[in-house]
């Protein structure tokens, strides 16, 4: 990661100690900084894991004089889960998209995407000669998809935007825990799963 990070901003590689015989290799960059540098890595299409102290440094030292403090993944950022104005891009939407499938001997397809910076939130059924179109409406930042959803899309001659695709694993898109998922994220009283198709389910619940 510190190679990847240190060749996309342009900022030296260093190292520190070794592990298993390997140096560790190291980047930094000033925190007053950081947000310039995280915009970035977004720009580039890296997906960045924010690490913060969850410890106190005072616990540490119970543990011994050379005990690390420990730290935890708090944030995963991407494109489409940006909610900062000064990492928002300048534009009018910053789609989050998901695309499902089940099949029921032909494929079913679902797209369900959302706005996380400003909570708007939409999905819709759809035959998979309109993908294309409606993805290039929309217009999302970030499009996840299982590999089998993009297989069956390629059967059809219709060809996902590699830039913009995540592969997910394809439990994300179970339609009974996405149902779940809904009512966890919207309340039963705002949003009942059973009013949408499972595609259309999966889709959401995915998000």
């Amino acid at each position: 990661d510190a190679e990847i990070a240190s060749q996309a901003l342009g900022i030296v590689l260093t190292k520190r100690g070794k592990h298993l015989g390997e140096d560790i290799q190291m980047c930094g960059v000033p925190i007053h900084a950081a947000q310039d540098y995280l915009k970035k890595l977004i720009a580039l299409g890296h997906r960045v894991a924010v690490c913060e102290q969850v410890e106190d440094p005072a616990e540490a030292k119970k543990r011994g004089s050379k005990s690390v403090v420990k730290r935890d993944v708090v944030r995963l950022v991407t494109a489409g889960t940006l909610t900062e104005d000064d990492l928002l891009p300048a534009r009018a939407s910053n789609f989050l998209a998901a695309l499902s499938m089940v099949r029921h001997g032909e494929a079913d397809f679902a797209l369900a995407w959302a706005d996380v910076s400003t909570g708007e939130t939409a999905v819709i059924d759809l035959p998979a000669n309109v993908v294309a179109d409606e993805l290039a409406r929309i217009d999302p930042v970030e499009l996840l998809a299982s590999e089998a959803t993009r297989m069956a899309l390629a059967e059809n001659h219709v060809i996902l935007p590699a830039g913009l695709l995540v592969k997910v694993d394809p439990d994300l898109f179970d339609s009974e825990k996405a149902a779940e998922r809904i009512v966890g994220a919207f309340g039963a009283e705002v949003v009942d799963p059973s009013a949408y198709s499972r595609p259309s389910r999966a889709a959401l619940g995915a998000l």
